[in-house]
């Protein structure tokens, strides 16, 4: 089954340039592209009426580009167009990375806006990465994210860009839903859902909900001082994970190594043959 999930809300025009962005990208680097997502505020659900397109894809190179003495880039970055920015990674990093506790490739995974992609190879990478990744290394990721949008924007207590105040919130309340939640390791990546269950204060909540609202109808929020009840969430949800997750924690096992490596092959195998390619040799 394919994957198409676009909001009605979101610009025909500009997902059909997206849509094209994406054929060039299959046909210039002569890869697979098993799912694209969008990834920034419009998949959070916080986007405003001028938020860009963050359009993010995992690739996969053919059975035969892996028999070379020479080794491949593992991104694909296109320039900026406009308010489109697009790039993606080959499986083979977002599998690397996601044994090293980086928690982007599961939020990619758990996108609520889908471009294209294959339903067997979202699913699968999906329950994967729920075994794979390590809830500490995960926690580590949104603190490590969070206390550095809280040190930019917010470390002097002058007026900011109120925008920038979700991009600190969404760490931290992430963080509290993996607290809340001590047998997951993959938070919502919907911002909305993502409060809803991580059950903040009331008085927060009435500010986040306000601000969403504006947000959803004004290009521009303007500039403020941190609000006092986010910036005490904030310190609170930052220095309880500092005293659960700081400190490195364990590699990943050898036999999740091998379990990756044993995806990887797959993915590659049947895409091939869901194509109509020849495989030249089997990965073993």
């Amino acid at each position: 089954m394919t994957l198409r999930s676009i909001p009605v809300e979101m610009d025909g025009e500009k997902v059909a340039g997206i849509d094209a962005m994406l054929d060039r990208v299959v046909d210039e680097h002569r890869v697979f592209l098993p799912l694209a997502i969008e990834s920034g505020s419009r998949a959070w659900g916080f986007a405003s009426p001028d938020s860009d397109y963050d359009c993010r894809f995992v690739y996969v190179r053919r059975a035969a580009d892996h028999i070379t003495p020479w080794v491949s880039r593992d991104v694909i970055e296109l320039p900026l167009e406009g308010d489109l920015d697009a790039n993606g990674w080959d499986l083979r990093k977002a599998l690397q990375l996601l044994l090293k506790g980086n928690a982007v490739i599961v939020e990619w995974l758990c996108s609520p806006v889908v471009y294209r992609g294959q339903a067997w190879f979202r699913d699968e990478f999906l329950a994967f990465a729920r075994e794979a990744a390590s809830r500490k290394a995960v926690c580590r990721h949104y603190l490590h994210l969070g206390e550095r949008q809280r040190r930019v924007y917010f470390g002097d207590g002058t007026s900011v860009a109120q925008k920038k105040i979700f991009y600190a919130l969404r760490p931290a309340a992430a963080l509290r839903w993996l607290r809340m939640h001590p047998t997951d390791a993959v938070a919502p990546m919907h911002f909305p859902t993502l409060m809803e269950e991580c059950d903040p204060p009331s008085e927060l909540k009435s500010e986040v909900v306000d601000l969403m609202a504006r947000k959803a109808i004004t290009h521009e929020l303007g500039s403020a001082p941190l609000p006092r009840t986010v910036a005490s969430f904030l310190d609170t949800e930052f220095e309880l994970a500092r005293s659960l997750y700081e400190g490195s924690g364990p590699s990943a096992s050898e036999e999740m190594v091998r379990r990756a490596e044993q995806f990887y092959r797959n993915v590659v195998e049947r895409l091939e043959r869901e194509n109509g390619a020849v495989l030249p040799f089997r990965l073993t």
